[in-house]
Order: structure tokens, then C-alpha cells, then sequence
């Protein structure tokens, strides 16, 4: 088992590293590959600076850019094969920490609904879920249910949930789909928080401060907290904490 390094790099936190892998701990706000921009702007970019510009470097798992956690990256190609191989079989468990809107009736359970595009949004990358979609599960199990009141004037209080999160299929977008389809989205969530001119408005650069206020937090609260997996022969988990902003939305206890 293998745990948080706590080691951090002007580039990233690092989690581990080896002569084949190198593991971080992804930051919200950073893209995994290149759209535009300098060679900091994406993760990948960032990992072959550490590496001294070689481009042998391949991610192995993506995150959304808002979301935050763990992301193997590959050194070699040898190494980037049995690990794609790996991900490919479904042989790795992916947990991930939540915090959503509101309190979930049961304190876990297993959102089963099929995922396909969302043909009626005016979000070209939005997907949903639709009778005649790609199989889809996620298991979910209440961590801590509380009240929080958000910053900003004349905010109110209101009940939110911190969720541990466990995807049994890998599909775009799942947990926040599933999530937003059993009534309680994520915070942040500019897609499927239930009003998609949020994401728009954030994309045409015309997001308002109010806008920013609906929102709560400037990036979703979703963490990939952990990967587990076995890999030549030896068991393998690699987690880290959630960034200090997730953190501190959940109060503490006592």
C-alpha cells in the first residue's frame, strides 16, 4: 500500500515516483491535455517539463479539469501499455469524495441509469441519462450530512452532504450525472447543476458575480481521492487528500 508523499513540485504534487510511473495529485482548474495556452496550461505538458521534455510521457487516467485527484502518468511506453491494459479490463477501483446539494434519503446506495448525450442541451459536451444509453453504476455512501452557510451577502443556510463515491463503469461525466440524476448535484457543478447557461456564461467569459455566488465554489467539489489496482504482481494504491477549499466548505465536527 502506498500512501501520499506529501512531496510537491513547483509543476505538481507529487504522490509517488518511480522509474516507471509517476503519480500526482492533479489540481482543480488544470486541464489533463492541451486546448491552449503555455506548457503549464495541461497537466501532460507539465509532466514532460519534469521529465525534462521527453515526450515518451503518457497519462494514463483523465480527470474533468475542475475535478482534483489522482492521475497516473507513464514514463515509457512499456509502462504505459500494462498500465492501459489494466485500466482497459476494469481492474482498477476508483474512489472519489463528493459534496452535493441537500441530504440523500438512504445513506448509501447504487445509482444504475444508462448514459448517452444529451441531444437536447445546448452544451455540446453535456451528456445524460437516456433509456437507450451505455450501461452506467455508481455506488455511493453518505460521509457526513450538514448545514453550511455560503459566503457572500445575504447567503442563507442550506443542507449539503459530503459523499464517498465509487464508479463501477467508466463513463464521461458519470458521478456528476448520477449524482444530479438522484436529485443531488454537485457544488460547483456548472453543467449539471441545474442551469447549464452557468457553464456558457463561464466558457463566453460573461460569468457575473452573482452567477459566481449561485455557484458557491469556483470549482465542482469532486475529488478522485484514491486508485487501487494491482500492477506486477503487487497490490497498488495511490491517494491523496482534497485541496484545502474542498476541505474547509465541511465543518468541522465539535
Amino acid at each position: 500500500m502506498i500512501r501520499h508523499s506529501g512531496r510537491v513540485d513547483p509543476l505538481f504534487a507529487i504522490i509517488y515516483e518511480d522509474d516507471d510511473l509517476l503519480v500526482i495529485n492533479k489540481p482543480a482548474g488544470l486541464v489533463c491535455h492541451p486546448t491552449k495556452g503555455d506548457e503549464y496550461s495541461s497537466l501532460i505538458s507539465r509532466v514532460r517539463l519534469h521529465l525534462g521534455g521527453r515526450s515518451t510521457a503518457h497519462l494514463i487516467n483523465r480527470l474533468d479539469r475542475e475535478t482534483s485527484g489522482v492521475v497516473l502518468a507513464a514514463k515509457n511506453p512499456v509502462a504505459a501499455g500494462e498500465l492501459g491494459k489494466i485500466l482497459e479490463s476494469r481492474a482498477v477501483e476508483k474512489e472519489y469524495l463528493a459534496i452535493v446539494h441537500g441530504h440523500p434519503a438512504a445513506d448509501l446506495g447504487t445509482i444504475d441509469a444508462p448514459l448517452g448525450r444529451d441531444e437536447r442541451s445546448r452544451v455540446a459536451v453535456k451528456d445524460g441519462v437516456r433509456p437507450d444509453g451505455a450501461a452506467a453504476q455508481t455506488d455511493f455512501w453518505v460521509e457526513r450530512r450538514f448545514t453550511q452557510t455560503p459566503a457572500g451577502p445575504g447567503a442563507e443556510s442550506a443542507p449539503f452532504t459530503r459523499l464517498r463515491v465509487v464508479p463501477r463503469t467508466g463513463r464521461k461525466h458519470q458521478i456528476r450525472i448520477h449524482l444530479a440524476h438522484l436529485g443531488h448535484p454537485l457544488v460547483g457543478d456548472k453543467i449539471y447543476g441545474g442551469d447549464e447557461d452557468l457553464y456558457l456564461a463561464l466558457v463566453e467569459d460573461r460569468l457575473t458575480p452573482a452567477q459566481r455566488a449561485r455557484l458557491i465554489l469556483e470549482n465542482h467539489a469532486l475529488h478522485a481521492r484514491a486508485l487501487r489496482f494491482e500492477w506486477r504482481g503487487q497490490p497498488r494504491e495511490f491517494a491523496c487528500p482534497p485541496e484545502p477549499w474542498f476541505t474547509a466548505f465541511v465543518p468541522k465536527l465539535g
